[in-house]
């Protein structure tokens, strides 16, 4: 079986957002799989897709410490007329990626006991973002 169908998250601020149940929530035919695949391919340049911590928000936040610190935005980049921000995230986007590949059993996520899916916002005012999910595998 396959489906395949576009999932929308709200805009969100600068920052690490944990977004594992936003998506869940958008593809109830996750819960008809009994062994399966799910791609999420997040379709934009300025933002990213990581698995990461799913407890402890200061996570997030020192993640997002430190991606400021190594890609700063006071750089002299040639790609500036979008904004001090958009360059760096582009950089940003590229180091975490933007698609991520997960199991499915019984109808849900296997995941690991502290992991999450995490979108990365790396503009100011990225606005909404669109993941296209692919979902394979056999039904119940």
């Amino acid at each position: 079986m396959w489906h395949q169908q576009t999932l929308s998250l709200g805009a969100k601020a600068r920052g690490f957002h944990l977004v594992t149940d936003e998506i869940v929530e958008q593809l109830p035919v996750l819960r008809e799989i009994n062994t399966g695949l799910l791609h999420l391919l997040l379709q934009h340049t300025s933002a990213s897709l990581t698995l990461n911590e799913n407890c402890d928000p200061t996570v997030r936040s020192d993640m997002e410490q430190h991606f400021m610190r190594q890609v700063p935005e006071n750089a002299p980049y040639q790609h500036d007329y979008e904004g001090a921000d958009d360059m760096p995230a582009h950089i940003k986007s590229s180091l975490l990626g933007v698609s991520l590949l997960l199991p499915v059993n019984r109808g849900r996520l296997v995941l690991g006991t502290w992991q999450g899916i995490w979108l990365g916002e790396h503009r100011i005012h990225g606005g909404s973002r669109h993941i296209i999910a692919t979902l394979q595998g056999e039904k119940k």
